[in-house]
């Protein structure tokens, strides 16, 4: 049955909603849950060999790659050891849904370019203040994704006796994430 107060949204609006159903974090919200953040997603694009943030910068902001490839490194004596890649529909520097945090890696663009869409913590933060249901529904989310890379990074450091590259614990998970969203 038609319902004529049922929220309608543009044709950008849906495009960005249906963008955002397929991203981790955001993947149990509603439709009428994702467009709350639409107001806020800002596009920014990056040129090869761009720094979207570097390790230990403050955690200002959620980013999501619209296209193009970021690498997610660790500096280690001198040099960058890559944890994984995040491609189109994949979230990084996620621990910005939390306050007071500073980035465990750098996001370095490795394609020729890349668009990828800013959410500012201050508009997450409000969002979670106006909407507990929303906050409690990506944090489970994030909860979910810390646990797998616990169990990853177990599992790297048992078959490996002690031996390991970091990076396993990583992409162990984002394979499974990358598959989830296909």
């Amino acid at each position: 049955m038609y319902n004529p107060f049922k929220k309608t949204y543009s044709q950008s609006e849906k495009e960005q909603i249906n963008f955002l159903k397929g991203v981790g974090p955001f993947r149990k919200l509603t439709d009428d849950q994702l467009f709350v953040f639409v107001p806020y997603l800002y596009t920014r694009k990056y040129r090869k060999n761009e720094a979207v943030f570097f390790a230990k910068d403050p955690s200002q902001a959620v980013y999501i790659v619209n296209h193009g490839v970021v690498s997610l490194s660790l500096e280690r004596n001198g040099s960058f050891e890559e944890l994984d890649q995040a491609g189109k529909k994949e979230c990084f520097g996620d621990n910005a849904f939390v306050l007071d945090n500073h980035r465990l890696y750098s996001a370095i663009v490795l394609s020729e370019e890349a668009e990828i869409f800013v959410l500012p913590q201050g508009n997450i933060m409000d969002i979670f203040e106006s909407y507990p249901e929303i906050k409690a529904s990506i944090l489970e989310c994030l909860m979910e994704r810390y646990n797998h890379y616990t169990e990853s990074l177990f599992k790297a450091y048992k078959e490996s006796f002690g031996f390991f590259e970091l990076k396993q614990a990583y992409s162990d998970h984002h394979n499974s994430e990358r598959n989830r969203s296909l």
